[in-house]
């Protein structure tokens, strides 16, 4: 990887962490579907200028698939994560998971090889998260590690699916993902959660930073950016860098909410993150070779 495409991973690796906690902020003045919702919105608001609801003459299939995984299925199930737990750490950690289902993934439906030294790597990052499951902490609030593993593989669905849109520009992308995402979103919201403005009015605008945060910061430069980068490696070698984020998220979790990681989290997380490390070790040797 370049260096100046290397700098810029880090700085969305940043981002990435820092959509947690902040997210878990948000959580407290919105509810989950309204927040992902809003969150999609600011992304399409200030998109918009630059995006003309332009049909692409290839793939446009797979556009709209990945628009309803990446806009609808990851941002609805990463706040109900954040929702049914209290803990935010956990959360973080489990995310991680994006990382073996997008190589299992990319094994199935891209037909990329994944050695056995990976498969192994990929099960003992799943280990790592059983172990976090044990947090006797954690138990009442399994519904929250559940949510974000099913966030974690429709995240890792959407980098797939990316694949197939390379002749579709980011903002294209982006500008499909987040109407189509709102549109789904804020019905779902209504009808589910109740009318949006209730929790809008008066203006709360602690919320709606939080919002702001997540759909430009995190959905624009972050995602966006990802996504930028799959036109240029694949993701067996942009993915990995993934395990990075949470060492800034679990750093801004003990900044913001001074949350401690337990016994489990802790050695659950060694296990996963180190898992996704030698990973990421094994696609630089095989990128020697």
């Amino acid at each position: 990887m370049k260096i100046n495409h290397l700098f810029f991973t880090l700085f969305i690796m940043f981002m990435f962490g820092s959509a947690y906690p902040i997210g878990k902020i948000g959580i407290n003045h919105f509810p989950p579907l309204l927040m992902g919702s809003l969150r999609v919105l600011f992304l399409f608001l200030f998109i918009l200028p630059f995006f003309k609801f332009s049909i692409p003459k290839k793939n446009f299939k797979h556009l709209l698939l990945f628009s309803f995984i990446m806009g609808v299925c990851v941002y609805a199930f990463c706040y109900l994560a954040l929702d049914f737990s209290s803990l935010v750490s956990p959360i973080i950690i489990g995310a991680q998971l994006t990382i073996p289902f997008g190589l299992i993934l990319s094994k199935f439906i891209l037909n990329e090889n994944i050695p056995i030294k990976k498969w192994i790597l990929i099960f003992s990052s799943f280990c790592g998260i059983v172990v976090v499951a044990y947090d006797p902490r954690f138990v009442e609030e399994i519904y929250g590690l559940f949510f974000i593993i099913i966030m974690a593989f429709f995240y890792a669905l959407a980098n797939i699916l990316s694949r197939y849109l390379k002749d579709i520009n980011t903002v294209n992308q982006i500008g499909w993902h987040s109407f189509i995402g709102f549109i789904f979103l804020i019905i779902a919201s209504t009808l589910i959660e109740g009318n949006p403005f209730n929790y809008l009015y008066p203006i709360n605008y602690g919320g709606l930073l939080t919002a702001f945060h997540a759909g430009i910061f995190v959905s624009l430069i972050g995602h966006g950016g990802l996504f930028y980068l799959y036109k240029y490696y694949p993701v067996a070698t942009v993915l990995p860098y993934y395990s990075l984020f949470p060492l800034f998220g679990i750093a801004l979790t003990f900044i913001i909410f001074l949350e401690i990681p337990g016994p489990y989290e802790i050695i659950g997380g060694i296990i996963v993150i180190g898992s996704v490390y030698l990973i990421q070790l094994q696609d630089k040797q095989s990128l020697r070779l």
